[in-house]
């Protein structure tokens, strides 16, 4: 649902397939009507794609070897007046323990969700709202992360003339469309995991991978 999603204040521009685009730019990438699990056909050869919690729990054993002990690390919880110095402590000590781990060059893919809201006549294309995906692991919930510079600006998905007439049916029909935005890209050098706890659930540990962005696919979810 989208309430629990915590919305991100990012909207994509769903636009027509022509001249003039921008080729050299992040978010121009056509609007893909293949499955999640097609991903690696369209992907470089050396990409990790990480949508499953078998996936990502290796990809994180790999870096940081083993989970936190959350429970410790939680101690009295919100309430107690030294967990964000614990926290603090957790995150700089796993940051320095990682330091030269070959993970962190490795290419990377991971997904959000995206739903298309109208089409904008004057933006040329169907504006999308974007929220994360939560992954539960027995590492803990994973919630990746980008940099917030890397998307900046409207993020185009060049769709055919026939795609468009009938997304814009679908949604004056009152029908929802989703799509899966995938993201690839490598960790950040520092502070590449970030830890943390839930705010919607006691002692329920999060892990935030913070990735800069290199590539994007959309993918129509539900057509």
């Amino acid at each position: 649902m989208w309430a629990r999603w915590v919305i991100a204040a990012l909207f994509l521009t769903v636009g027509l397939v022509g001249d003039g685009w921008a080729e050299d730019a992040i978010g121009t990438r056509p609007l893909l009507t293949i499955a999640r699990k097609d991903l690696h056909t369209i992907l470089p050869p050396d990409c990790h794609i990480l949508i499953n919690p078998h996936s990502i729990e290796q990809f994180l054993d790999a870096l940081d070897r083993s989970p936190p002990d959350w429970g410790l690390v939680y101690g009295h919880g919100h309430h107690d007046p030294a967990l964000d110095e614990r926290l603090f402590t957790l995150n700089r000590e796993r940051d320095a323990k990682r330091s030269g781990n070959p993970v962190l060059t490795q290419l990377i893919t991971f997904v959000w969700f995206g739903e298309l809201s109208r089409y904008d006549e004057e933006a040329g294309g169907f504006r999308v709202a974007l929220g994360p995906k939560l992954t539960p692991t027995r590492w803990g919930v994973v919630r990746f992360k980008y940099q917030y510079d890397d998307l900046q600006g409207d993020l185009v998905a060049k769709v055919s003339a026939p795609l468009r007439s009938e997304l814009k049916q679908r949604l004056a029909r009152g029908e929802s469309v989703d799509i899966t935005v995938a993201v690839t890209g490598r960790l950040i050098p520092d502070e590449s995991v970030v830890y943390d706890f839930s705010h919607d659930q006691a002692g329920l540990g999060v892990i935030m991978p913070v990735v800069k962005v290199e590539r994007l696919d959309y993918l129509l979810t539900n057509k």
